[in-house]
């Protein structure tokens, strides 16, 4: 049996036809029956003397091999296409694939079982009995997908088999390609509060860059057409002989950095319900929240990987810029790192405006490291989470050395100048957020306050 056909964007090759021993492998229980009783009648009848009984073996046994000679010779051209809908969805989410079988040949089919290779984490393998396909007929089937776990997973390859009328053999025929289904972490919406990095004349959270609308600039640019003749800029045009115009600039753009702590050390557990899930969730929620803000967001690990880039801007819109972070979140796992240093280098540059980090189980040496990253930036906001309440068992309580207890991480990130807020399982990002603001907020007010004091007491 031969075919092609498209899934998704790619084209399905044509599916491997196999020998005669390929063929002879492909019998059902029936045709091996036939052919077992076909042999013991051939083998009694010369042991008792009996032609008819030659016969009638002969009968038996030649009618499975007939069947496998027939569907092995059968040329059926047999074209399918897969469908994802949509092909990115988030955990806990459906995805809807649509399969679409066309027979191309000029012969009708048999009984066609369509069968489409999935991962055990989205379900059992879907499984169709389709009714002969008459010449350029064509049917369409569908199913469901979900899962739980963020990742990719591969659809396909798309399996045929196709049976004779007797039920004496089955060939299974597979196409050659498989599309790739992403399941991107959950997202939870956030309150509009405005963070310390987003205050415009607070700290380094904002940056200019040029583009068609703005502010004046004092360097000229050569005149573009469509340029507004008000901004020509004369007296460079009559310094360069062509005509100039003021270069504009759009408004300041706030960045912030998203640093997630991957370590392996820093999180036991695992599974949908885990303290890392939690933080991968958590990052993936505030990145698209920033995102849709107007922020230039970086997704920055402990070993200094960061996306989209080591400037954070990217280049692109923020429906992109959220794709590409969602699907990096995809499939993050554990890093084999022990310490936060590589990300300590990655904000070397210092002038990182807002830095958000979600980090696991510190010692003391690594939560002095967090204090020092603390300083590269222009505010900072620390979720702390606190792996002992993670833990199944009575009251969670774990044996290992080292790791400082949530409190006091806290409160160590806190002396290091971070608004640090613990969390605990159930806790709702939303009101964490909404706690980080106001923490924030309240902290800048007395800075303020007290700078005030300290003016007025001179």
């Amino acid at each position: 049996m031969s075919g092609g056909g498209s899934f998704g964007a790619g084209h399905e090759g044509t599916p491997g036809r196999g020998g005669v021993r390929a063929a002879l492998g492909g019998l059902t229980t029936r045709g091996r029956s036939f052919l077992a009783a076909g042999v013991a009648a051939a083998v009694c009848s010369f042991l008792l003397g009996q032609p008819d009984l030659l016969r009638v073996g002969l009968l038996l046994a030649a009618l499975p091999l007939v069947c496998v000679l027939v569907l092995h010779r059968t040329r059926h051209r047999v074209a399918g296409s897969r469908t994802l809908s949509p092909a990115r969805v988030s955990a806990g989410a459906e995805s809807r694939v649509r399969l679409v079988i066309e027979n191309i040949s000029r012969l009708p089919t048999g009984v066609l079982m369509l069968q489409d290779r999935v991962p055990y984490v989205l379900g059992p393998r879907p499984r169709f009995v389709l009714d002969r396909v008459e010449a350029g007929g064509r049917r369409e089937v569908s199913y469901r997908v979900r899962s739980d776990l963020r990742g990719r997973y591969p659809l396909g390859p798309l399996q045929l088999r196709l049976s004779d009328p007797f039920g004496m053999c089955e060939l299974t025929r597979s196409f050659s390609t498989s599309d790739t289904l992403t399941v991107v972490p959950r997202t939870e919406p956030l309150p509009p509060v405005r963070p310390a990095g987003e205050t415009p004349g607070y700290g380094d959270g904002r940056q200019r860059s040029p583009a068609l609308a703005g502010e004046d600039d004092v360097i000229p640019r050569g005149y573009r057409h469509g340029d507004d003749l008000r901004r020509v800029h004369w007296r460079s045009t009559a310094r360069h002989g062509e005509l100039m115009v003021r270069r504009e600039e759009q408004p300041q753009k706030a960045r912030c950095t998203v640093l997630l702590d991957t370590r392996a050390v820093a999180h036991e557990g695992a599974g949908p319900d885990s303290a890392f899930e939690w933080a991968v969730t958590a990052a993936a929620s505030l990145g698209v929240h920033l995102l849709g803000r107007g922020f230039s967001v970086r997704l920055l690990t402990d070993t200094g990987t960061s996306v989209p880039g080591p400037d954070g801007t990217g280049g692109t819109g923020s429906a992109d810029a959220a794709g590409l972070l969602l699907d990096t979140l995809a499939v993050l796992e554990h890093s084999e790192e022990a310490e936060l240093s590589a990300a300590y280098d990655a904000l070397r540059g210092g002038g990182e405006g807002l830095l958000v980090a979600f980090f696991g189980d510190l010692d003391e040496e690594q939560a002095a490291v967090a204090g020092r990253i603390r300083q590269r930036c222009g505010a900072a906001v620390a979720f702390v989470l606190d792996g002992d309440a993670w833990l199944p068992g009575p009251g969670g309580i774990r044996f290992s050395s080292g790791q400082v207890p949530v409190a006091e991480r806290v409160l160590m990130l806190q002396k290091a100048g971070w608004t640090a807020l613990p969390v605990a399982p159930g806790t709702s990002l939303a009101e964490l957020w909404r706690c980080a603001a106001d923490h924030t907020g309240a902290g800048r007010d007395q800075g303020m306050r007290s700078g005030a004091t300290a003016g007025g007491g001179a």
